[in-house]
């Protein structure tokens, strides 16, 4: 076969003959051997996957971080240096921490195509001249296939033949509509919008048809946008490059360390080269915190836990902090700002307008007219529309499986009504037995119209019609007012005109009602059998307007508030139309009523510094197709922006991949969608967004803080190699190696990790998102650790070793460099940096409040990693085996009530320094 290079909408407009022609079909479909011919030329109806995911090197990858690099080295230089149990421990530290992130990231990967599993197994198809069941991997080009109701479209297909088609595209589009298709050619408003054209991965709600496939597999478009999802890079996530930046920040300080003790061992205490060297090397492992690497993974892994409390599941460790960075959500409306179910909310009739309360597919509200319950025993109008509203309906609702949401059978809009009819009191069952239908002339998009005929209780025949205003209104000569007929005025032509005028203005759909007795006049048949549109859809009496939207989800508001407080800007980015989406954005405070709307054909035109400069302003987009929306994306980074961008459907995937955080709706999202995305709602819910965005802020501020703590002990780790450098042997080494890496990589890690689950503090919302050249480590955090928590710990762990050796003898007799003395002054200079560091991990739980105002024990897992330290210790101190590695002893009770009293005046000191800054800043 030759393939046709038509696009989609010259194969819409062609004629039937040369379309068959082209395609070298016809209507009684392909042959057997046309159809395999045809399969081993184009391949299978799947989704191919373009790239595989290599386990290997997604195992490889945390191991060749700069953090990883750094500790490989590290271990090797200990090795180098003679400290091999040194270098063996650090390696053990980045295999554990290397195969949890890869476990931690795996675990949230599916195992299977996604793409694949949305076509349909089953497809019918006419093969020589006869109805066949084929696997849809099978369907080609030129196949002539059928479609019914509930069936999902295999195949980006031309309709040949269509009865009351309608067709869910909310997959592409992300819109909720049903969506009209005819065999006949039109151009309907934006992507996806041939009327003759249906579209694989769509599902068929109403209707009938038969179909001509145009393109299969990779080829449709919804293979295209699985491609251009598939073959975007993905970018480096902030904390990535953040952590790889600290990386060589703390390489550059070790270095520079070690550079300046090996050009002091050597001019000031006259070291030989190579012992300077080795000497060198030792100091600049004791600056390196082997600790940081598996505590920043151990904290990004609690964070995720704690999100997926929150509703949000987060597939990559990183995205968990880049949350917290994110400064613009472009965001789909459909389902993720609305709730995807359609709602009533105005009845107007001429005489009075009644209000509907209550939400989506469930009785769960009532009808009021001047905020008064409607008795419908005395307003048959209303009673009438209501009637019409559940009977000239072919929809069905089931109900949802306990906190399942109901299923609707048909078309959203008619759900709506039948819920209307609920919420009115109507037994819809009952309503049907009493009314039966016995004819009915099927909506169609030409007409927009919908018409059944049923029997009433005294045995005559009515005729109920519904459809849209302009095409029924033209329809009616009659109106009914107050229960009477009477002729339809100009007046009342504009009347109601203007209030369906007045709704659309607000982004709100009507559906115009009428109705006519079958009593044989004006050319009605005699038999409804024989009713047709022309003989019946005429001289209708006018009753009224149902007023209809899909609501936005009831906690959108305080979410969308408090984006706003934390200087977070929503962007709307959705498939609606204009009108809708700037009503929708304004009425839940995404915008102002000034805010510019973009359609996707303006888009389109814009350049790409024309779009940067509109995303930086109020700005709403309507009516886009799937490649723009990370168009928009992308503008948005350009301008320096951290980019989470929402969605659930097939064309929100690109956009998602895009992104710096793509986040996809779990309940009513694509598996297309989800695959894309670094994290996935598991309730649809906005507000979980906003409450991962708190997560990412909270668990990037105690990033700061658990790297806070572990840097403050490095310098208290690095004072005896001073002291015995500049003594020049004179003062022996009060902390060995195997002690530093006790602290680094023992009693240090619970607490860190402490400090890794506390809870954000007060405001964390109320602020900005951190500027993009902001750091973890900051002059402040070196400061801190540096200069003030590390100059504290140095001085009293040093003091306590001088103390036990002022207790033995000094300064009558030399410090001790072997023997019982020695060993018992190095425990207790290890045991004081310990009890250091526990003031340190309750003074690091707060950046500015008070400790005691945040609760002293209300973080219990410090207290449970302080516990688990001071027991570790007393193991070194006390375990015969852990003595003679760690070179530790027993100590005394006053050595220990020395020990415990260490962290009080640490505590009170920096409380002082806090209300200090408190004072300052107010």
């Amino acid at each position: 076969m030759a393939q046709s290079k038509l696009i989609t909408d010259d194969y819409a407009q062609l004629t039937a003959t040369k379309f068959y022609d082209d395609l070298q079909t016809k209507q009684t479909g392909l042959t057997a051997a046309q159809a395999a011919q045809r399969l081993q030329q184009v391949g299978p109806n799947t989704i191919q996957q373009t790239q595989s995911r290599s386990q290997l090197k997604a195992f490889l990858k945390n191991f060749t971080s700069l953090m990883a690099l750094l500790l490989w080295v590290s271990g090797l230089i200990a090795m180098f240096t003679g400290m091999l149990e040194l270098g063996i421990a650090i390696w053990a530290v980045n295999l554990i921490n290397g195969c949890f992130s890869f476990w931690q990231e795996h675990a949230a990967q599916k195992a299977t195509d996604s793409l694949k599993a949305m076509l349909p197994t089953y497809t019918q198809v006419l093969r020589d001249g006869q109805t066949q069941q084929i696997n849809a991997t099978e369907l080609v080009p030129g196949d002539v296939f059928l479609i019914q109701a509930g069936n999902s479209i295999s195949a980006d297909a031309r309709i040949m033949q269509a009865t009351s088609l309608q067709v869910d595209e909310s997959a592409l589009t992300g819109e909720s509509l049903a969506v009209d298709k005819q065999a006949a050619y039109a151009k309907g408003e934006g992507h996806f919008a041939e009327r003759n054209i249906v579209y694989a991965g769509t599902v068929a709600v109403s209707g009938t048809a038969t179909a001509v496939a145009v393109q299969t597999g990779m080829q449709t478009e919804f293979g295209q946008i699985a491609a251009l999802t598939q073959h975007q890079k993905t970018t480096v996530s902030p904390l990535t490059t953040e952590l790889n930046r600290l990386t060589r920040q703390i390489s550059l300080i070790a270095i520079l360390i070690g550079l300046v003790f090996f050009v002091a061992a050597i001019f000031f205490v006259h070291y030989p080269i190579a012992k300077s060297f080795i000497f060198a090397l030792g100091m600049i492992v004791a600056f390196i915190p082997e600790g940081l690497l598996p505590t920043v993974t151990l904290s990004l892994a609690q964070g995720v836990t704690r999100m997926s409390k929150r509703h949000a599941l987060v597939k990559e460790l990183s995205s968990v902090e880049t949350l917290g960075e994110t400064t613009v959500i472009c965001s789909d409306k459909t389902g993720t700002l609305t709730q995807n179910q359609m709602t009533i909310n105005h009845v107007w009739l001429p005489q009075q307008t009644y209000k509907v309360s209550g939400e989506g597919y469930v009785n769960n509200g009532h009808l009021t007219l001047t905020d008064q319950p409607v008795d419908l025993t005395s307003d048959n109008d209303f009673t009438l529309l209501l009637r019409i509203a559940a009977l000239d309906n072919d929809t069905d609702i089931k109900p949802g499986q306990t906190t399942a949401k109901p299923k609707i059978m048909g078309t959203p809009t008619e759900a709506a009504h039948l819920i209307l009819a609920q919420k009115a009191g109507l037994d819809l069952d009952q309503l049907r037995q009493t009314y039966p239908r016995i004819q009915e002339l099927p909506f169609d998009s030409d007409r927009k119209r919908m018409t059944t005929l049923h029997t009433q209780p005294d045995g005559t025949t009515v005729i109920y019609v519904k459809g849209a205003l302009d095409s029924t209104l033209a329809l009616c000569d009659t109106i009914l007012d107050h229960g009477t007929v009477r002729p339809l005025t100009t007046a009342d032509t504009e009347r109601i005109n203007q209030a369906n005028q007045h709704y659309a203005a607000q982004g709100l759909r009507s559906l115009a009602f009428a109705y006519r007795p079958f009593d044989g006049s004006h050319d009605l048949p005699d038999d409804p059998a024989n009713c047709t549109i022309a003989n019946t859809e005429q001289h209708l009496t006018f009753i009224g307007l149902t007023v209809m939207a899909d609501p936005p989800r009831p906690e959108i508001y305080a979410a969308v508030e408090k984006c706003r407080r934390a200087q977070i800007r929503i962007i709307m980015v959705t498939g609606d139309s204009p009108l809708t989406a700037k009503s929708v954005a304004t009425k839940i405070g995404i915008t102002s009523d000034q805010a510019r709307v973009v359609t996707g054909d303006e888009l389109s035109a814009m350049s790409d510094d024309a779009l940067q400069t509109a995303v930086k302003g109020e700005v709403i987009f309507a009516r886009v197709a799937p490649e723009q929306k990370y168009r928009i994306v992308q503008a948005n980074q350009h301008n320096g922006e951290i980019v989470a961008s929402t969605g659930d459907g097939v064309n929100d995937a690109p956009a998602l991949k895009q992104a710096d955080i793509g986040i996809a709706m779990g309940v009513t999202g694509t598996d297309v969608a989800k695959d894309a995305a670094d994290m996935i709602l598991t309730d649809d819910n906005f507000a979980s967004i906003v409450a991962a965005i708190e997560e990412g802020r909270t668990v990037y501020s105690n990033l700061q803080k658990f790297l806070l703590y572990i840097l403050n002990s490095n310098v208290p780790e690095a004072i005896p190699s001073v002291l015995f450098l500049f003594s020049r042997g004179l003062i022996p080494l009060p902390l060995t190696v195997m002690q530093i890496l006790t602290v680094d990589l023992g009693t240090d890690m619970l607490p860190a990790l402490g400090l890794g689950a506390e809870a954000g503090e007060p405001g964390v919302m109320d602020q900005p998102p951190r500027a993009r050249d902001a750091h973890l480590l900051n002059k402040a955090i070196i400061w801190k650790a540096f200069g003030w928590y590390g100059l504290f710990a140095s001085a009293l762990s040093t003091f306590a070793y001088f103390f036990v050796n002022w207790t033995n003898g000094w300064p009558q007799v030399a410090l001790s460099a072997s023997g019982n003395t020695y060993v018992l002054a190095t425990t207790m200079t290890l045991a004081a940096i310990v009890f250091c560091q526990i003031a340190a991990a309750i003074n690091c739980r707060t950046t500015y409040n008070s400790v005691f105002t945040v609760g002293l024990f209300s973080n219990r897992r410090i207290w449970w990693g302080i516990l688990f330290e001071v027991v570790l210790l007393a193991a070194l101190m006390y375990v015969p085996v852990l003595q003679g590695l760690f070179n530790t002893t027993a100590i005394a009770s006053r050595d220990w009530a020395f020990l415990l009293c260490l962290p009080i005046p640490l505590v009170l000191i920096e409380e002082g320094r806090k209300a200090l800054v408190r004072h300052w800043q107010a």
